[in-house]
């Protein structure tokens, strides 16, 4: 049993302002358990996300219209107009446009209102699906982080995972999406825990959780490891940050694709969606400390 000193200097999480969103939708399962994971954990959250699945929207960006069809899954009614939320919760909202356009709403219009300003993160997904090396430039969910923390100047986290297929909000829950949302909150509540500024300018962080499966069946199985987004040019590419005996980050893909349960963290420049400096990385490297780990 850890004494009452060991406790007393575990790192305080203190709860902060969230915005919320994805590129699958906003009844989708996943951005909803994210949503109730960093609820519960006692951070005030507001999800903006698209009101149908808008996966492969990359950065685009369009004033939302009324909607004609129901939003996914039967989520919304036809002819709800162009925003819209649900009823018994709302902090739960829909925009008819793209990943971007939601966020944008979410970071302008619904944070003033229910945090009384900006928010102090933005988180997106998690993704159905990996976002590794080129797909971030195709992404939406890395498009709603990346102009979260570019545009909106709001530290951003996008989250992808490799498991699942798109899930109503109101089916059963997958186990999938409940360990991603745990590591994603674990994740978060580490940064936060770190102290503000939680990010450099201009940066953001792409995760990447592999599969779950038998072997990788819960959030404690899993394990964080710090990498970089893109393979790095022999003789051109500078030094990443010096950590695990070596100054060359392994790439996100090779990280979820190593055996065991590996969760892939790439520190991002959010304007050009590429790898950041060893600077940038020596400070996520500090911020998320031992949570990270080295590959065997």
């Amino acid at each position: 049993m850890r004494s009452t000193l060991a406790l007393a200097l575990l790192p305080l999480v203190r709860a902060i302002n969230i915005v919320s969103s994805n590129d699958d939708g906003w009844a989708e399962a996943n951005i909803r358990s994210i949503y109730n994971a960093l609820t519960s954990g006692g951070h005030s959250v507001v999800l903006s996300a698209p009101a149908e699945n808008k996966s492969g929207s990359g950065s685009r960006d369009e004033t939302p219209s009324d909607r004609t069809e129901p939003c996914e899954f039967d989520s919304c009614p036809a002819n709800s107009g162009p925003y819209g939320f649900n009823e018994t919760d709302t902090r739960l909202n829909w925009v008819n446009s793209y990943p971007v356009t939601s966020i944008k709403y979410g970071i302008e219009t619904l944070s003033p209102q229910f945090f009384d300003g900006p928010p102090d993160l933005a988180v997106s997904g998690p993704n159905v699906g990996n976002n590794l090396g080129l797909t971030v430039y195709l992404s939406g969910t890395v498009g709603a982080a990346t102009y979260a923390a570019s545009t909106g100047g709001i530290p951003a986290i996008a989250f992808s995972g490799e498991s699942g297929t798109a899930t109503a909000w109101n089916a059963e829950t997958p186990t999938y999406s409940t360990v991603y949302s745990e590591l994603a909150a674990k994740l978060t509540d580490r940064l936060v825990a770190s102290g503000t500024p939680y990010l450099p300018e201009n940066i953001w962080l792409n995760v990447n959780f592999p599969a779950v499966d038998e072997t990788c069946a819960s959030a404690d199985a899993f394990s964080f490891v710090l990498s970089r987004i893109f393979t790095a040019v022999p003789l051109v590419t500078p030094d990443d940050v010096e950590t695990c005996d070596g100054t060359r980050l392994p790439t996100e893909s090779s990280v979820v694709d190593t055996d065991g349960c590996y969760v892939s963290v790439s520190v991002g420049t959010a304007d050009d969606k590429g790898d950041a400096d060893a600077t940038s990385q020596g400070v996520v490297l500090e911020k998320l400390g031992d949570l990270l780990t080295c590959l065997p």
